[in-house]
Order: C-alpha cells, then sequence, then structure tokens
C-alpha cells in the first residue's frame, strides 16, 4: 500500500510517500521559521495561507522523487489535530478532495500518534511494549505504548510544556525564534556551576510536569541581573545553560521514574525538543546505567514532517480504518489516549 502523507498542524508542510513494503519512498519539508521569526513566533493566519501555497507543489515533487503519479497512490493521510484548526483545514481539504478525486481511502491521523511513531521509521526500531517521552510544542507527555493506539497517559505538563518553555526563555533572552535552537546553541558557552534553577515537580511523586515556575524563576534571575549590571553576553549564556540544565534534568527524571512505574527497558523520545543535544546525552547514560536503551528518530524527523503522518496513517489504513465520505477531520485539541487500536 502507497500512502500519502500530508503534514499542516503549525509551521511547516511536510509531504511523504511510504510504502508498507519498501518503506519511505520520498519526503519533503517546507519550514516557515524565517516567515515567523519577524513576529517571534507562529502567527495562525500567515502559517495557513503559507500552508495553502506550498502543499500542491511539495506533493508533486514528493511524487517526482519518488517516481510515481497520484494514480499510484492507494490512500492519503493527513494530520487532522492537535493543531492550529486554519492550518489543519488545509491539509484536511486537500487530502479528502485528492481522495474523491481518485476514489481512495483517505485517514485523518493524530499528530503526536505520528511523533511517537516517527522512530518506527529507522532501520532499527524499538519493540513494543515501550515508554515514550513526547515533547513537542504545546505537548510534554510520558506515555506507556503497548501497541499502535493501545496508550496509557503516565504523565502530562499541567501548564508550559518543555518547547513552550525554551521558547519564552529565548524572548526574555532576546533570542531568535523558535526558542528551542537558540537557547540550547547559548547555552553552549555557559558556565554550568553559575547559576542553578529549580527542578519543577521533583521533589514529590509522580509523573506530571510544570515549566511554568522555572519560565517565572528564569525571568527573576535575568531581572536581577539587569539591577546589578552585570547582564552581558556571558551572563546570558550562563542563564541558558542553567534553564537548558534545568529542562533536561527534569525530563531524565521523570523518565526514570516512568520506567520504574512501568518495569519497561525500552524509551522512546520524539518531538522537537528530542532533538536537544544534552537531553540526548543525559538518557543515553541513563538508559545504560539500567540496562534499558534510549530511541530516537532521526534529526529531520523530530519536528513536525509528512513521513511520519504517512507512516502512522499506513498503520491504520491497512487495518481498514478511513473517514467516511465527505467528513473531514479537524481537532485542534485532541487527547492521544482517547485513540482505539486500529
Amino acid at each position: 500500500m502507497r500512502v500519502l502523507g500530508i503534514e499542516t498542524s503549525c509551521d511547516e508542510t511536510g509531504v511523504a510517500l511510504f510504502d508498507t513494503e519498501r518503506g519511505l519512498a520520498a519526503d519533503a519539508l517546507h519550514s516557515q521559521i524565517a516567515m515567523h521569526a519577524e513576529y517571534g513566533g507562529v502567527v495562525p493566519e500567515l502559517a495557513s495561507r503559507d500552508h495553502t501555497r506550498r502543499l500542491l507543489p511539495l506533493i508533486q515533487r514528493v511524487l517526482d522523487d519518488a517516481g510515481a503519479s497520484r494514480r499510484d497512490l492507494d490512500a492519503i493521510a493527513y494530520t487532522a489535530g492537535p493543531g492550529l484548526v486554519g492550518a489543519l483545514m488545509v491539509g484536511a481539504s486537500t487530502a479528502h478532495g485528492m481522495a474523491r478525486a481518485l476514489d481512495i481511502p483517505v485517514l485523518g491521523v493524530h499528530h503526536m500518534e505520528g511523533h511517537l511513531l516517527a522512530p518506527m521509521l529507522e532501520d532499527d526500531p524499538p519493540d513494543f511494549p515501550f515508554v515514550a517521552l513526547l515533547v513537542s510544542g504545546g505537548h510534554t507527555q510520558l506515555v506507556e505504548v503497548a501497541g499502535i493506539g493501545r496508550y496509557r497517559l503516565l504523565g502530562e505538563s499541567v501548564d508550559d510544556a518543555a518547547g513552550e518553555a525554551f521558547d519564552k526563555t529565548a524572548k526574555m533572552l532576546d533570542l531568535t525564534y523558535p526558542g528551542g535552537p537558540a537557547v540550547a546553541r547559548l547555552a553552549e558557552t555557559g558556565d554550568p556551576g553559575r547559576l542553578r534553577f529549580p527542578r519543577p515537580m521533583t521533589d514529590r511523586p509522580g509523573l506530571d510536569f510544570s515549566f511554568s515556575g522555572l519560565k517565572t524563576h528564569t525571568l527573576t534571575a535575568i531581572r536581577q541581573l539587569e539591577a546589578d549590571g552585570a547582564l552581558d553576553d556571558q551572563a546570558r549564556a550562563d542563564v541558558a545553560r542553567a534553564f537548558e540544565d534545568a529542562v533536561v534534568d527534569t525530563l531524565v527524571i521523570k523518565c526514570r521514574r516512568a520506567l520504574d512505574a512501568t518495569g519497561l527497558t525500552r524509551l522512546v523520545v520524539a518531538g522537537g525538543v528530542s532533538a536537544n543535544h544534552r537531553l540526548r546525552e543525559r538518557l543515553e547514560r541513563e538508559t545504560r546505567t539500567r540496562d534499558a536503551r534510549v530511541y530516537y528518530p532521526r534529526g529531520r524527523f523530530c519536528t513536525d514532517n509528512g513521513a511520519m503522518i504517512a507512516y502512522a496513517g499506513a498503520q491504520r489504513l491497512r487495518a481498514g480504518q478511513h473517514d467516511e465520505p465527505g467528513q473531514m477531520q479537524a481537532v485542534p485539541r485532541w487527547p492521544l489516549e482517547t485513540l482505539a487500536e486500529p
């Protein structure tokens, strides 16, 4: 089965062609980072308009790269949510229109299920069951995964997600959008011993996250440095390092607790923050000490992309799941644990 995957949930237009027998045939991505950087964050109306301009040319590019035509498609998968509703509608309407014209099935895919399954695209994918740490945009979640559609939420952020905290800290430090990579780059020159920020919700039992207080602590530290006339380039780097260390430590501690609570030895980490090098180094060390293993998607599949949607959609489509004719899905809020097995 050859499945076209379409991702338009936020600020990246992603398209891919996945063959259930041969694997990923081709993929392409257009990022809107340069467009939104001027505003310091995603502008939903601009995002939707750009998806509209980019999507059809990207679909044609992927088909050309794969040596295929639209008539070779067996099904189409698109991101149905969660995400920006206008951006989701661009992908949903395009997918349904194409599927109707080609008389093939179409399916709306959960964005976070796509991230969760992205490591399955690698040469050495994890076996079920595993614990998944999902750190993408406004989501920070720990999920016990027994199989596709068999998800048990272990913990999630009760306020700001890790990615949101990175973006807000970047603004405090006058860094560019997106915030995560910018803070990580600045942290490379920071002194890890100068400042220590709190590791939120690690002093109590449980697997939930909270990064709002850490964001406030970071702002307080910056204002104190400003008041002391000490907020030079090195101090900004030291703040970035203290913030990044606090986030990484918190995520590692919670992952350790999740593995202990479930008795599992496989950990999947996916979403944009999973590309953070310091987080990967810490989790590699942590899992080695407990005879466990951590899995990631390749770098370009950590952020939003069409390949993860094509793969996740293919698993459900070949089990017979699909949208009803004319019933497009665009769901801004959609709890992952409400998904059923295909």
